[in-house]
């Protein structure tokens, strides 16, 4: 079962059918999907098809805000075949997006660090991959930011949800790196 996670400002929480307006809200935009490979939704009701088919897998949360309690991106966990990497048992992939009004605020870092605490802490992992396609500034940002380093670089990459061939650009993240960076505070809010 996945857990609720805290941070300073948000909840990350399982998704629930009740969601599928404010996922909606935020995931019909283009600027959203398309450069993390997955089509726009095209209604409330495909939202709602999504959180049932795709966001509720283990480990899988909405980013939601404290300040109103509604859904504003999501993050999670990607194990074995369900990850882009080549994850090893003990490793999982990062996945993450957030709705374009809440764009540099330092949600998603402070989500993906939560993420990161959960996976080493809680679960006991030893290395977490993150990647993003080519012109995904913000999302490489973010694993920047969050202490993850350029591990390698997949060209004619199938991204089959948008059915086009992307390069893709992966980083690591181990849990020896993740302890020194959590002692030496650089992750400070």
């Amino acid at each position: 079962m996945t857990p609720t996670l805290e941070t300073k400002r948000l909840v990350l929480r399982p998704w629930q059918d009740k969601d599928a307006e404010e996922l909606f809200r935020y995931a019909r935009d283009p600027r959203i999907g398309p450069i993390a490979g997955w089509p726009p939704h095209e209604s409330v009701e495909d939202s709602r098809q999504i959180i049932r088919d795709v966001l509720s897998v283990p480990e899988t949360y909405a980013v939601v805000l404290k300040e109103t309690g509604l859904p504003v991106g999501s993050i999670g966990l990607l194990f074995g075949d369900a990850a882009n990497a080549d994850v090893a048992d003990d490793e999982a992939e990062v996945g993450y997006w957030i709705g374009t009004p809440f764009w540099g605020r330092g949600l998603i870092p402070e989500a993906v660090r939560e993420l990161e605490r959960h996976a080493f802490g809680d679960l006991g992992l030893r290395g977490l991959w993150c990647g993003c396609y080519d012109g995904n500034h913000n999302s490489a940002r973010v694993q920047e930011k969050c202490g993850f380093a350029f591990h390698h670089t997949r060209e004619n990459v199938p991204c089959a949800l948008m059915g086009d061939v992307r390069t893709e650009h992966f980083t690591y993240l181990t849990k020896e790196r993740w302890k020194a960076l959590e002692k030496t505070h650089i992750r400070e809010m």
